[in-house]
């Protein structure tokens, strides 16, 4: 697509993918449809798992790496940063503290999400994570919503939730990267949580 900026190849399909969930997600949260919000989450977190393995398996110039750095942090702020924020808030929980608890998740979030990028710039993260990955964010909020829905008390413990969770982003504890039968393990268990909270 040479009239348009960006590289586009299959590389980045499964990252525009999960944009395009976080924004239909939000949507569908804020008309009040939360089983069908936290399903979209599941597929942003899902997409985010394994973009970069499919991205490493293609061909890709230095500028196009880069490029798709770019473009997953980008998405994974309006999937992990934005996205769990607004099902909080369109579950009622719309007060001063609420809203204090959310800024200071989106603002730990982008704090964890800037400094991954820094770190893969220079190396530093090979191994190992720094802080709870962004991507991490959708399997808490599945499982506070699983619990919620069990207990009736889903729109009382997100605010919590998201207070724990954007604590775990900027606390410097090391977290192993996936690798291999890791990522098979986490595919099945997003198939479980999907059929999960689709039944409940």
């Amino acid at each position: 697509m040479k009239c348009f900026l960006g590289y586009y190849n299959k590389s980045v399909i499964l990252t525009y993918a999960g944009a395009a969930a976080a924004v239909a997600g939000m949507g569908l949260a804020c008309s009040g449809k939360i089983k069908a919000a936290v399903l979209c989450l599941i597929f942003c977190g899902v997409a985010d798992l394994f973009d970069g393995m499919i991205a490493r398996r293609c061909k890709r110039t230095d500028e196009e790496k880069e490029f798709g750095i770019q473009i997953d942090s980008l998405t994974d702020m309006a999937s992990f940063a934005l996205f769990p924020p607004v099902i909080s808030y369109a579950v009622g929980n719309t007060g001063v503290i609420s809203t204090l608890i959310s800024a200071f998740y989106v603002i730990a979030c982008i704090t964890r999400l800037g400094y991954f990028n820094v770190s893969t710039s220079v190396g530093a993260e090979t191994k190992f994570y720094t802080g709870l990955p962004a991507t991490f964010a959708s399997l808490i909020v599945v499982g506070a919503y699983i619990i919620g829905k069990l207990t009736g008390l889903f729109s009382v413990i997100m605010p919590a939730v998201l207070l724990v969770t954007g604590l775990l982003f900027i606390l410097k504890i090391k977290i192993a990267k996936p690798h291999g039968k890791t990522y098979i393990f986490l595919g099945l268990l997003a198939i479980a949580l999907t059929v999960i909270v689709a039944l409940i």
